[in-house]
């Protein structure tokens, strides 16, 4: 599937077609939508661009949710570190 934008629409955002890309993927990614390695395909970045291009936009490479935190407390406190 081809998603087309509108040339007005792009020059109304400021932004390039490849600028756009990265925008949307990043939102996507940002929202669950896409996972690091999807976000990279759609804005035809690599996994260093695409993890540059989160971080301008303040938005998070790695979401861990509170069972992960404490899973991984308890298997500290079980190693004794």
């Amino acid at each position: 599937m081809t998603l087309t934008i509108p040339d007005r629409i792009l020059s109304k955002l400021g932004n390039t077609e490849a600028e756009a890309r990265i925008e949307i993927a990043c939102r996507l990614f940002e929202v669950g939508k896409l996972s690091l390695h999807e976000a990279a395909e759609l804005s035809g970045l690599d996994r260093n661009g695409i993890e540059d291009a989160l971080l301008q936009r303040r938005i998070a490479i790695y979401n861990y949710s509170v069972d992960e935190l404490e899973k991984d407390l308890r298997t500290l406190d079980e190693m004794g570190v």
